[in-house]
């Protein structure tokens, strides 16, 4: 597995590229830091996109019916694979990693 940083100036590309090619995805989303303790704000639901808005400095993650925003993201790491990516984790501004992982939606066979 191989790791690379995104930087600030390519989050907007990186993402924009990303949610018109991926494939149909589950994610997870967890957030480590928080003062109760890490939280699970996702639990393998499909991804719908992911978007860097450099206005107002977030990047936003559309999954099924929700939204899931990170705030002044300051490091911003990619793991992949011969498979794809594996996950992406976010720190944010005030401290908190946000780590999206990723696993590959699959279809149950039809019925006879």
């Amino acid at each position: 597995m191989a790791t690379r940083e995104i930087s600030r100036e390519q989050l907007q590309d990186y993402f924009d590229h990303f949610s018109m090619i991926m494939p149909s995805e589950l994610v997870e989303i967890e957030v480590a830091g928080l003062e109760p303790g890490d939280q699970i704000e996702a639990e393998w639901v499909p991804l719908k996109g992911i978007s860097y808005d450099p206005g107002n400095d977030r990047v936003v993650v559309a999954v099924e019916n929700s939204e899931h925003t990170v705030k002044a993201p300051a490091d911003v790491v990619v793991d992949e694979d011969d498979n794809g990516i594996r996950s992406i984790s976010i720190k944010c501004g005030e401290g908190h990693l946000h780590v999206l992982r990723l696993k590959e939606l699959r279809k149950l066979p039809e019925r006879d």
